[in-house]
């Protein structure tokens, strides 16, 4: 599948809180806790639970959320496809960054071990 312009800004323009709850939908179907999805979500962008909750209050966009991020060094280790796309593949960085999230949320709701899904390094 190949992106285009139209498709990345789409993504940009999209506000997190209006998907966020689809994120919490779909890790508790899963038996998992929203508490683990933000241990995902902190892992990834840096911001703690308050700050999630914050920017959710705000209605940022993607772009926005991923201009204040503080994206985890190791973030580059997330591979696989996620929504037709191979995440390593992705050209365009915050519509890479934004499947970057998806690809750990559905690690998450696929009952992967956080270890894994936090890409921690085997001793």
């Amino acid at each position: 599948m190949k992106s285009t312009a139209h498709h990345d800004e789409r993504i940009a323009n999209m506000t997190f809180a209006s998907v966020y709850p689809h994120y919490v939908t779909k890790v508790e179907k899963k038996d998992r806790t929203v508490d683990e999805l933000h241990e995902v979500i902190t892992w990834l962008t840096s911001f703690t639970s308050e700050e999630i909750q914050s920017l959710i209050d705000e209605k940022v966009t993607f772009r926005t959320f991923f201009e204040r991020a503080n994206l985890n060094p190791n973030a580059h280790l997330i591979t696989g496809v996620i929504c037709g796309y191979r995440v390593e593949e992705i050209t365009n960085k915050l519509t890479q960054q934004t499947r970057y999230l998806d690809k750990l949320i559905d690690e998450l709701a696929k009952g992967r071990k956080m270890e894994k899904i936090l890409r921690v390094p085997k001793p």
